[in-house]
């Protein structure tokens, strides 16, 4: 709120290290896609009822998972965000808001003992309900991409009283039947369910299917929404080729500069946790 008042963000590229400023007022903004999990702090604040009053259009991307203190530790119960979800329809419609079920994790524990795995879909059935009731419309979700640096931080978890933690990757047919439940379990809501950045699945389904690929910045339903004439160019900087559809945008956001520390075990940013855990422990 304190850069939208002084009509600039300050961005920093994360590979040159350049700092451009990126203007920032209702002239040349069309619209404010915010993306969370938690949207405590923006509620409290009556931010968006703020930014409204100045003219700008908002949408907003809730990723809402099943409980997990294991994959999501650090984020309020469930109950919690469903809450904010409430809160957030009720002030600015549900077609300003995408949920997002994401990602789809399949995973285990050395505690398994068998090797079997396990997943966080449990809460989807309740999710989809409370979404539904509200009149939400769109659900999107993908599976978990491993990285280099997830990796590295389950090592170093392992070195700690943490559980041993191993993801893995199901295959095709478990991914398109996973899919296809989910969607039918959204069947007789007006949710669609959209696929973000997984063209290999989509074209693994059936041709009468009523899944599409996601668009999480998308300059036509921005258009539809609120007129104007937002950016509806395709960002082919973002993952084209894995399916990605979402038009051009400046993001604002610094993973450096405002850390998260929900500490999720699958996220493919920098949290706060990699930095702790490089650090050298004391007896």
């Amino acid at each position: 709120m304190d850069r939208i008042h002084r009509g600039f963000f300050n961005v920093k590229n994360p590979y040159t290290r350049t700092v451009k400023p990126v203007t920032v007022s209702r002239d040349v903004v069309h619209s404010i896609v915010f993306w969370s999990k938690n949207y405590a702090a923006f509620i409290n604040a009556r931010a968006g009822e703020r930014l409204t009053q100045l003219g700008f259009n908002l949408y907003f991307n809730f990723t809402l998972n099943s409980e997990s203190a294991l994959l999501e530790p650090m984020l309020p119960p469930l109950t919690q965000r469903l809450e904010q979800l409430n809160e957030l329809a009720d002030v600015f419609g549900p077609d300003k808001i995408s949920w997002r079920f994401d990602p789809i994790c399949f995973y285990g524990t050395q505690h398994n003992g068998n090797g079997s795995t396990k997943n966080n879909l449990s809460d989807f059935p309740t999710i989809a309900e409370k979404a539904s009731r509200l009149g939400i419309q769109r659900c999107v979700t993908s599976f978990f991409d491993t990285y280099p640096k997830i990796q590295r931080r389950l090592n170093r978890l392992c070195q700690t009283n943490y559980p041993s933690v191993f993801f893995t990757n199901p295959s095709m047919d478990k991914k398109t039947q996973v899919i296809r439940r989910m969607a039918s379990l959204l069947t007789g809501t007006n949710i669609t369910l959209y696929l973000c950045c997984e063209r290999d699945v989509f074209s693994a389904l059936d041709g009468d299917t009523r899944v599409k690929e996601n668009a999480c910045i998308d300059g036509h339903l921005l258009k539809h929404l609120f007129g104007g004439t937002p950016e509806r160019k395709r960002d082919y900087g973002q993952r084209s080729k894995k399916g990605c559809h979402c038009t051009r945008s400046i993001d604002v956001g610094s993973y450096e500069d405002h850390p998260c520390y929900h500490n999720c075990l699958f996220c493919y940013a920098n949290p706060q946790m990699d930095a702790c855990l490089k650090k050298p422990r004391t007896q």
